[in-house]
């Protein structure tokens, strides 16, 4: 209920305003008509990895997923990191833009998987030298934002062990090889969970998380 009543009071008092543009914001969110129509749902995918496809592949794993697959029952990205997607995260994870973030995971539950209902959400940590210097952890923040969205559980299942820094540049092999060992669980983790992290390229943190 207090939820309900701060979201009311926050919005008659601080209109909707597009976190790319500063155009007026609709459909609840701060992102505005303009900026919503050029974003590109990712619904040709492939489900076992969510790369985008050129093809539709009636559902089964792409070729790289049937010769080298995933250590995961399934993967979804809602958006292909692209106008207005991309500002949103340089946004949220570089200048601490809490709002872009609850723009994303707005935007994420426009395109939710099927299979969502009933698990219990894992954010993908940062390691500790990293939280120090960007201030706050992307994952578990939007992580926390779809469990008061959608009333799925949280856990804080995993602990990022090695500070492996970033991979921008590094092809999928390197990434696999900086990321083996990065990650151990905590406490008592659930069967079957949901991993949530904002960005996904090749996989591999995933893989390794």
């Amino acid at each position: 209920m207090w939820h309900a009543m701060i979201d009311t009071l926050a919005s008659w008092l601080l209109p909707l305003r597009c976190r790319v543009c500063t155009q007026a914001g609709v459909e609840g969110m701060d992102l505005c008509a303009a900026c919503l129509q050029v974003a590109r749902a990712n619904t040709q995918a492939c489900p076992q990895c969510a790369l985008p496809l050129a093809l539709d592949n009636g559902g089964t794993a792409c070729g790289r997923c049937l010769r080298r697959p995933l250590p995961l029952q399934a993967c979804h990205a809602s958006w292909l990191y692209g106008a207005p997607m991309d500002a949103l995260v340089q946004r949220y994870k570089f200048q601490q833009d809490l709002a872009a973030g609850a723009v994303l995971v707005a935007m994420m539950l426009r395109h939710p998987p099927d299979w969502l209902a009933g698990q219990v959400l894992v954010p993908v940590p940062l390691h500790r030298q990293r939280l120090a210097q960007r201030g706050f952890d992307q994952a578990r923040e939007m992580t926390r934002l779809l469990a008061r969205a959608t009333g799925l559980p949280r856990c804080e299942a995993l602990q990022r062990i090695t500070n492996t820094g970033p991979q921008t540049r590094l092809d999928e092999r390197q990434r696999r090889r900086n990321l083996r060992g990065a990650f151990v669980s905590c406490g008592s983790v659930p069967a079957s969970v949901v991993l949530v992290d904002d960005v996904m390229t090749t996989g591999a943190t995933l893989a390794a998380a």
